[in-house]
């Protein structure tokens, strides 16, 4: 496992494109199951805005890792913002997507997009092995759309399952942990300071709670597993593992120690400054 940390999500973009690129390289197909969400939502915006020519769109096919049973014009649709934040704006081929039918009937399509993965996905072990799924993680841990509640769906024996939101009761369609845990690579994407309790807990304590969020049951069998931070989400981490290529706006661990330091230093000094003012005199 590899826990990459960036200063914020335009740097976290850059440098997640740099391993797409690395990938890509002198491949003629490669498949990616994509994940929905906000920050994947600013990496779309930043491949159509500054790598619409400089990406062999035309070797990428995409998958979805999970999409809500809604029509593909529903403004929750994963596919809906893929295509209005990325499809639109570069030169993939039709042919190259392959996304779920949302607004089908939850368990025909689960069933259907199974028997879709078989045949355009290399099968390995059994089971298809995307190059690269990308995952975002929930505030409860959920990933994909499997969630704490239904985690025994993380262990079907199906490619895909229907799953359904603790809150909404909306319906969704999901790849289940047999199709994750098989891929080439698994890459997780996670942003902002709310997720950061939840990315000490998985990353430095998995085995004790993985039983609890699925996002701690994603183990690769390849053993190729990469955690996408920005500094808010990695704020928590007390021994972030960092390694590889270093692109700007990167953070090593030790300067990620520091500013962190640095930080607490500087709202002491504030805190001093501010004791020490002398109070108003009496008019």
């Amino acid at each position: 496992m590899e826990v990459k940390i960036f200063d914020n999500l335009s740097a976290l973009n850059v440098g997640f494109t740099e391993y797409l690129k690395d990938i890509l390289k002198d491949r003629e197909r490669v498949t990616v199951a994509l994940s929905g969400g906000s920050t994947p939502k600013s990496l779309f915006d930043y491949w159509a805005q500054h790598h619409q020519h400089d990406i062999d769109w035309k070797s990428i096919f995409f998958f979805w890792g999970d999409e809500r049973c809604v029509p593909p014009t529903d403004e929750q649709s994963n596919y809906k913002m893929t295509q209005e934040h990325l499809l639109a704006h570069v030169p993939i081929p039709e042919r190259n997507i392959f996304r779920i039918k949302g607004e089908n009937d939850p368990a025909a399509e689960a069933k259907r997009y199974s028997t879709l993965l078989q045949m355009e996905i290399e099968m390995v072990n059994g089971a298809p092995s995307f190059d690269l799924v990308i995952l975002g993680l929930g505030d409860d841990g959920h990933t994909a759309s499997i969630f704490p509640h239904e985690i025994k769906l993380w262990k079907s024996n199906k490619l895909c399952v229907v799953a359904t939101h603790p809150e909404s009761g909306q319906k969704r369609v999901s790849l289940s942990g047999k199709v994750i845990n098989n891929a080439q690579r698994v890459a997780f994407l996670v942003t902002g300071a709310g997720k950061a309790e939840k990315v000490k807990e998985i990353i430095e304590r998995r085995k004790d709670v993985k039983d609890i969020y699925p996002a701690a049951k994603v183990k690769p069998v390849s053993g190729n597993l990469v955690w996408f931070l920005d500094r808010e989400a990695a704020i928590e981490l007390e021994n972030p593992a960092i390694t590889g290529i270093v692109p700007e706006g990167y953070v090593t661990a030790d300067e990620f120690k520091e500013s962190v330091i640095r930080k607490i230093k500087e709202s002491y000094k504030a805190h001093d400054k501010t004791s020490e003012q002398p109070e108003n005199p009496k008019s």
